[in-house]
């Protein structure tokens, strides 16, 4: 399916359509987990997660047996700024480590029988620098956001979204600022390590943008154009494609939040087909999952990115659906309930 739209006009309508979820498949699932051979509530949140994916899925024993984890990469002109620990350069070389299978998400996805895939956009030409105006163009934004769209596989059962971009928490932290609001050291943290002088660094670098692209305050999507990069672009098309396709989402760390939160304030109700993986060591991350209304199933202190956070949750979500669809029902095991 080749993505619907050539301009964010055209995007904007496309998010006026979003599928719900199936309500008598997610019914169905609940009154199956009553029957299951377990007291009510005994398996906790994992109870719930069966029940929301059924709700996706559209049937009343979900599977996460074929799930898809594409990476997308881009270049940030705002790196020029000295806001991150690392050269630009490293972009390129970790799609290198990507493609040859040597990162940590490449272990996380062959672990969990996960489809992996790379998108690499642009790298030669980064994003303008925010600090002096857009980052992108309108035509630019829309190609990032088609890449993505057209990256997700609509017979994948789960879809993990991940990034890489040297400069790219930054570029997060101004995306968030100007559509949630707060001063910039409230959305800035330490992204790949930076200092006490780099953390006061980005966030005047975020301030700069903001002064610097009024018309992304309050709109999410000129948020995106003005402050985003690429990649970030591309992770909320294929959000959005995910939810046209009724594929659920996991949610990777600060920066997939941040893509993410552009559709929940672009489109009520955008992110019901998405499930926080885990709450990352990133300063302003618990907080951003706060607004979006999302509690993560995980917390395990870490900041990688590349969507190694909510490819670790794949498994837990993967043992939600295991016992849902697999358990006996009290009368298929002959077992006397309560």
């Amino acid at each position: 399916m080749t993505a619907p739209f050539s301009s964010l006009a055209q995007f904007r309508t496309v998010l006026t359509g979003l599928p719900g979820p199936d309500l008598a498949a997610r019914d169905a699932a609940r009154v199956r987990d009553g029957q299951l051979t377990k007291p009510p509530g005994a398996l906790g949140r994992l109870e719930d997660v069966a029940i929301w994916l059924a709700g996706w899925q559209g049937s009343d024993r979900p599977c996460a047996d074929a799930p898809q984890i594409v990476v997308f990469a881009g270049n940030h002109g705002v790196a020029a700024q000295g806001v991150s620990a690392f050269p630009p350069e490293v972009t390129v070389q970790m799609v290198a480590n990507f493609r040859a299978g040597g990162a940590a998400i490449n272990q996380l996805a062959r672990t969990f029988g996960a489809a992996m895939s790379v998108q690499a956009l642009d790298l030669d030409r980064p994003t303008a620098d925010f600090t002096e105006g857009p980052a992108m163009s309108e035509a630019e934004v829309v190609a990032a956001l088609a890449t993505g769209w057209n990256a997700v596989d609509p017979a994948a059962d789960l879809l993990v979204v991940g990034e890489m971009g040297i400069g790219n928490t930054t570029s997060a932290a101004a995306i968030v600022a100007a559509i949630l609001g707060g001063a910039p050291e409230d959305w800035v943290g330490r992204g790949t390590g930076v200092d006490d002088a780099g953390l006061a660094l980005k966030a005047r670098v975020v301030a700069r943008g903001l002064v610097a692209n009024p018309g992304a305050v309050g709109d999410p999507l000129e948020a995106l154009r003005c402050l985003g990069g690429r990649e970030i672009a591309a992770m909320v098309g294929a959000i959005a494609r995910a939810r046209v396709e009724r594929v659920a989402v996991i949610l990777d760390g600060f920066i997939c939040s941040a893509a993410a939160l552009v559709l929940a304030r672009a489109f009520e109700a955008g992110l019901d087909h998405c499930l926080a993986g885990h709450v990352s060591a990133e300063t302003a991350h618990g907080r951003l999952l706060a607004a979006l209304g999302k509690e993560p199933l995980l917390s395990l202190g870490l900041r990688l990115g590349e969507g190694s956070g909510a490819a670790l949750a794949l498994g837990v979500v993967q043992g939600a659906v295991a016992c849902h669809s697999g358990m006996a029902t009290f009368a298929e095991a002959g077992v006397s309930g309560a």
